[in-house]
């Protein structure tokens, strides 16, 4: 067996793992450490949970803590990703290791006061993870600075392009040292991010481990016909009132709140995630979907992408994603380290041809299954149930009062009436 000592890291990086419980790498781990460590530009492919935050951030840590002193504002290592929560993401995975050879780690990503990010880079900070946004802000105000910076990695670059977010990281990119070791992993290499890798990378190896996919074995796909959008909500209801963690996904920002507001009248603890969140807001709701305080949480496709939650045993698409692509990264949230899920897909009866194209793009054998909100094939697919009925205050707010009981007419106004006494004017002396 491999282990991460094996694969050349430093003693205190292996150690941390260890008591982490983490010895065995992943086959992408074991394929590409060795490479980046070696200083040679990786291309990695391979869908997240795959283990890559480990394939580029340990390396990352490992040259860091061989040399150099770190000056205020001015990072030697730079991680950019396209959402905020991987970059809390990454940087929760990377803080452990980093602390055991004396490094330091800053996230820094819009939503977020900028003042914060500018005090904090007042002091050394030796890997920066960064959404492209707020480093191009913290570059422009000039307290950030890339002239030191002797590798990065682009972390889920296809991501960051579906987002348009290329023109942005090439700006940032052209701002690093030429000749600086680069990393660059993603669950697809072509289109947008080969312009990327012709542009910024120098021969460099490609490691890939098994392609984004829907057809797993432990992963079952279901298309639900339920008529029209009534019956669909109805549907949709009696879906989040099961057991379990559950991600329903929206097209549009409007349709996640709409449909938290739906969930929680009816009882049902949810929560919405999509980009006009604030950043505390995302960070809670994660956390609480992640400890699963929270069991269902709905959202547009920035949770498709880059989020790594265990135990998500339903994926529901509410909405069915525009594209293939969307669908295989929405249902990759599910079934994920060998533990099994379930994909389906509500469909009204006027979406049917446009889904039954979208299943073919995506290569997913989904059966089709007519419901009702009280079909026993419902329960028997998802585990649906009947809401409480108790509707739960909006997170942050308290709950709801017992409506007031109603007084004989006149009493109220007759207390009211007896509470106002005239004032004693008062004179000045």
């Amino acid at each position: 067996m491999t282990t991460f000592k094996d694969l050349g890291l430093p003693l205190p990086i292996v150690r941390e793992l260890q008591r982490q419980g983490i010895t065995e790498p992943f086959p992408i781990q074991a394929a590409a450490i060795p490479d980046a460590l070696d200083g040679r530009d990786v291309l990695g492919r391979g869908p997240t949970g795959s283990g890559k935050t480990f394939t580029f951030g340990l390396p990352m840590l490992a040259r860091l803590a061989e040399s150099g002193v770190t000056r205020p504002g001015h990072p030697r290592a730079l991680v950019l990703t396209p959402t905020r929560e991987l970059a809390a993401q990454v940087k929760e995975r990377l803080d452990a290791p980093a602390n055991a050879l004396g490094l330091r780690l800053l996230d820094v990503v819009g939503g977020v006061n900028i003042n914060r990010h500018i005090r904090a880079l007042a002091a050394p900070v030796d890997l920066l993870v960064a959404t492209p946004g707020r480093a191009q802000d913290l570059l422009d105000q000039g307290k950030l600075h890339f002239d030191e910076v002797a590798v990065v990695a682009l972390d889920e670059a296809d991501q960051m392009a579906d987002m348009g977010f290329l023109p942005q990281v090439r700006r940032l990119m052209d701002r690093t040292p030429r000749g600086g070791q680069r990393l660059l992993f993603s669950a697809t290499l072509d289109g947008d991010v080969q312009k990327l890798i012709d542009r910024y990378l120098t021969d460099p190896v490609t490691h890939s481990t098994a392609p984004v996919q829907a057809s797993v074995d432990t992963m079952e796909h279901h298309r639900l016909l339920v008529g029209g959008r009534d019956e669909r909500n109805e549907i949709a209801l009696r879906i989040a009132a099961r057991e379990g963690k559950t991600i329903m996904f929206m097209r549009t920002k409007h349709g996640v709140d709409r449909q938290v507001k739906k969930l929680r009248r009816v009882g049902i603890n949810a929560v919405g995630l999509h980009g006009d969140k604030g950043q505390s807001t995302r960070t809670n709701a994660l956390a609480g979907f992640a400890d699963g305080s929270i069991p269902v949480l709905v959202a547009t496709d920035i949770a498709a992408r880059g989020i790594d939650i265990d135990d998500v045993s339903l994926v529901v698409h509410i909405d069915p994603p525009a594209e293939h692509k969307a669908y295989l990264h929405r249902a990759g949230r599910t079934a994920r380290a060998g533990t099994s899920g379930t994909v389906v897909t509500l469909v009204m009866d006027e979406q049917r041809k446009e889904v039954e194209g979208l299943m073919r793009k995506a290569g997913v054998d989904a059966p089709e299954t007519r419901v009702t909100a009280d079909s026993d094939v419902l329960t028997k697919i998802t585990g649906a149930r009947v809401p409480s009925g108790t509707p739960l205050a909006a997170p942050g707010q308290q709950q709801p009062q017992r409506p007031r009981r109603n007084r004989p007419q006149g009493q109220g106004q007759a207390r009211r009436s007896q509470s106002r006494r005239p004032r004693r004017s008062r004179r000045s002396s």
